[in-house]
């Protein structure tokens, strides 16, 4: 099982934990409500997890353009 980091916004790989015994606690997924794991997370088939971030080039880009936080994609 893998977890990979995607940026939501762009698409860019952010990165990719290797490990078979990580628990959800560590990496502070309880943190989310449902609402927020649905959107973030999702599962394949193969076991690993797929978690949709915000690289850090996007984030300075919301910083700099606090209305780009309404949009769900501000890159295409």
């Amino acid at each position: 099982m893998a977890l990979h980091y995607t940026c939501r916004h762009c698409g860019v790989k952010v990165g990719t934990i290797d490990s078979v015994s990580v628990y959800s606690d560590q990496l502070g997924f309880q943190h989310l409500s449902q609402e927020e794991r649905r959107e973030m997370i999702s599962y394949e088939q193969n076991g690993d997890i797929q978690v949709k971030t915000i690289c850090e080039d996007c984030q300075e880009a919301l910083e700099r353009n606090p209305d780009y936080h309404q949009l769900q994609r501000f890159i295409q």
